[in-house]
């Protein structure tokens, strides 16, 4: 179960959640088609995502399994893109539902999360936090899209903000605490969730009017910088 749930599994299930990413960054550059073709890939494959996972769910958890609430978020984020883009007014409440149900898997995940991958974990707990940043990340982009006036989403997406800040303040007084230094491919499992709670704080800053968020984020980029950098040392000392 756990090496199925932690290094072969950090690798296949990570697929639906990189669609997204990319369709995202494709949709922002105007090519909204290839993004919506994208969005339909990463429709198709979510749901054998989230029975290969929950499937395999049991108590003690590691981080991966946070997965299915990255990648429900994930779509979140690409749907109400292209909504914002004018791909399709339905794309919002689509995008909604699945921040929704992004949040009860994670509350689900959470409830199963083995709380001493804090401690243990090779990287991958970072994904327990991550799923956070990105569903930060999907709130903010619901929020500027306009198609609600209720102040219930705004005040949402800065408590989902507030505890992912949390998180990454108790993982890196872990990592001060007891140094994890040998490389293991689970450490790409940090940087992405630095990477993205760095865009995260920036778009809700943004988004809602925060400036002090801005520089925060900036920040925070450093950091994930830093530790892409050091990452991609520990591969390339590894081979």
């Amino acid at each position: 179960m756990s090496d199925q749930l932690t290094i072969g599994g950090l690798a296949s299930r990570t697929g639906v959640a990189a669609t997204t990413v990319l369709g995202t960054r494709i949709s922002l550059l105007g090519w909204h088609w290839l993004a919506a073709a994208l969005l339909v890939i990463g429709a198709a494959a979510w749901p054998v995502l989230l029975i290969a996972v929950i499937g395999r769910w049991q108590r003690r958890l590691p981080g991966v399994a946070f997965l299915v609430c990255v990648s429900t978020q994930g779509l979140a984020v690409l749907s109400v893109t292209l909504s914002i883009a004018g791909m399709g007014d339905w794309l919002a409440p689509v995008a909604l539902a699945l921040w929704v149900f992004g949040l009860c898997l994670y509350v689900v995940a959470l409830w199963r999360f083995d709380i001493r991958q804090v401690w243990t974990g090779a990287g991958d707990q970072w994904v327990a936090w991550g799923a956070l940043a990105v569903s930060a990340l999907a709130g903010s982009k619901l929020v500027a899209a306009h198609r609600w006036t209720d102040d219930v989403l705004r005040t949402a997406t800065l408590v989902v903000l507030g505890l992912c800040l949390a998180w990454y303040a108790v993982l890196l007084v872990a990592e001060a605490v007891r140094p994890r230094n040998h490389y293991d491919i689970r450490r790409w499992a940090t940087v992405f969730p630095l990477g993205m709670t760095a865009v995260a704080t920036s778009r809700t800053g943004a988004t809602l009017g925060i400036s002090y968020l801005h520089p925060l984020g900036e920040a925070l980029l450093a950091v994930a910088v830093a530790a892409w950098m050091l990452t991609s040392a520990g591969l390339l000392g590894s081979r």
